[in-house]
């Protein structure tokens, strides 16, 4: 009887346990369960050692750590492209001219326009047509270099969320800590908790770049970037994030990320400390993708407003004044493309616009023409390329760039996938499987209620020999 009692516990976890497997077979993170029973210690009768069936010496979770390391770190890479792909992906489509006009096509038309103007210097509508390009032309620079703005500042929004986010995460998994600790100094495996840890450090590990490590206690540490502990034991410390003032790549009023150890702690910044994660690809392409196309988007207004302002200062207007700058005076390259601005004179009267080189010479078309051989003469770069080739070039390698991470994104996507698809087949509840264990285990309880019924009957027979 005693033997078959066990058993039937036996039978009965283990079908608990099935049961619970089931029942978390679409829980994210969840890791499937199994029974661990060994041979009960037998006794001695004579020179005989009785066996006294099983006992459970366990419910364990089936899990390979090498691979939940190597998921962690794949699926870090993996965020990193992704926080990477939507500001590329919308910067890109800034300077997408297969479906509107673009700054190429405008700056064409600049050019093209001075040409004409070249024609004919004495049309008052080729002038006219002159100011309106150049207009339209510098609301090109100023839509891109909004919209770039625009897009770094969205960028901060969303890395303001994802720190809020990483505090969630800490503060349940140093919860969690304290948890597991608890559990385990009773001697019993704290599975359900571990697996909520687990999901937990995955998630954190997709934000950002992390280290951690667990102790003989059970708890772990999480260490973000460098220096910031995240996760110490029971106790958690927070990001935080707020706008700043320029430094190095990043620009004025964007956000860094700090931390502070402690509520008394001193704050240091750590925005540079995050490689990896969606936060460390939100700051690559924030800091250095978008901030080089402002660079380059601010030296070729500044180039353009002097080339075209030391040309048309030197020229007369039909006024036969001389000394007028066509653009605005810009003082730094840096916000060029922000602040450049046609003349006000100039966009009150289209008669400014210098064609002549010498005074009292209406048909002087000399301005003019030097103005629009500027397309193909090599300005930027220290003069090695022309206009036309910088902006091509740029948005070549923009595009180059993009493209190169979409290619990383699909290629770290698969490599996590096919990892999961492992840890699946590993730790994952297979349906099939656990029906299978349950039709076992009912079939190991069936049996063990009848060795307690043959138990019972035996028992019955010899109370009923001594009546007899």
């Amino acid at each position: 009887m005693s033997v078959g009692k066990q058993s039937l516990q036996n039978s009965q976890t283990a079908l608990q346990t099935t049961s619970h497997n089931v029942a978390n077979v679409n829980t994210e993170g969840y890791t499937r369960q199994r029974v661990e029973q060994v041979t009960a210690d037998p006794v001695s009768s004579g020179k005989l050692r009785l066996g006294q069936g099983a006992k459970t010496a366990a419910i364990t979770r089936v899990v390979n750590g090498f691979l939940t390391k190597q998921i962690n770190e794949e699926t870090s890479r993996f965020g990193s492209a992704a926080g990477k792909e939507a500001p590329l992906a919308r910067a890109e489509q800034i300077f997408n001219e297969s479906i509107n006009k673009g700054l190429n096509h405008f700056l064409s038309q600049f050019f093209n326009s001075f040409r004409d103007l070249a024609n004919n210097p004495e049309s008052q509508a080729n002038r006219a047509a002159v100011k309106e390009t150049a207009k339209t032309l510098v609301e090109d620079f100023h839509r891109i270099d909004r919209q770039l703005t625009s897009i770094q500042r969205e960028v901060d929004v969303q890395l303001t969320g994802q720190v809020s986010q990483i505090n969630g995460f800490t503060r349940e998994i140093a919860s969690l800590n304290q948890k597991i600790q608890m559990v385990e100094m009773q001697g019993m495996p704290a599975n359900d908790e571990r697996d909520r840890r687990e999901l937990l450090v995955k998630k954190l590990g997709e934000l950002v770049n992390i280290r951690y490590g667990e102790g003989d206690n059970g708890k772990i540490t999480i260490t973000a970037g460098n220096t910031a502990v995240l996760v110490s034991g029971a106790e958690s410390n927070e990001l935080f994030a707020r706008q700043t003032t320029a430094e190095g790549p990043k620009r004025e009023g964007a956000v860094d990320i700090f931390f502070r150890n402690g509520d008394k702690g001193s704050e240091f910044a750590v925005t540079r400390e995050f490689k990896g994660g969606e936060i460390g690809g939100a700051l690559e392409a924030r800091d250095y993708a978008l901030n080089k196309l402002h660079a380059d988007m601010d030296h070729l207004a500044y180039t353009l407003h002097d080339s075209v302002n030391a040309i048309h200062e030197s020229g007369y207007d039909r006024y036969n004044n001389t000394g007028r700058s066509f653009f605005d005076p810009l003082h730094a390259e840096f916000k060029a493309a922000e602040n450049l601005t046609m003349n006000q004179d100039i966009d009150k009267e289209a008669g400014f616009i210098a064609t002549a080189m010498e005074a009292d010479s209406p048909g002087d078309n000399r301005v003019a023409h030097a103005i629009a051989r500027l397309q193909t003469v090599q300005l930027l770069k220290g003069g090695t390329t022309t206009i036309d080739d910088f902006y091509n070039g740029m948005v070549g390698e923009f595009a180059v760039d993009t493209s190169k991470n979409k290619s990383v994104l699909e290629h770290q996507k698969n490599v996590v996938d096919q990892l999961n698809n492992i840890r699946e087949s590993v730790s994952g509840v297979s349906l099939d499987e656990e029906t299978t264990d349950m039709v076992k285990f009912q079939k190991a309880f069936d049996a063990s209620a009848r060795i307690i019924k043959v138990a019972d009957e035996m028992f019955d027979t010899v109370l009923n020999l001594k009546r007899l």
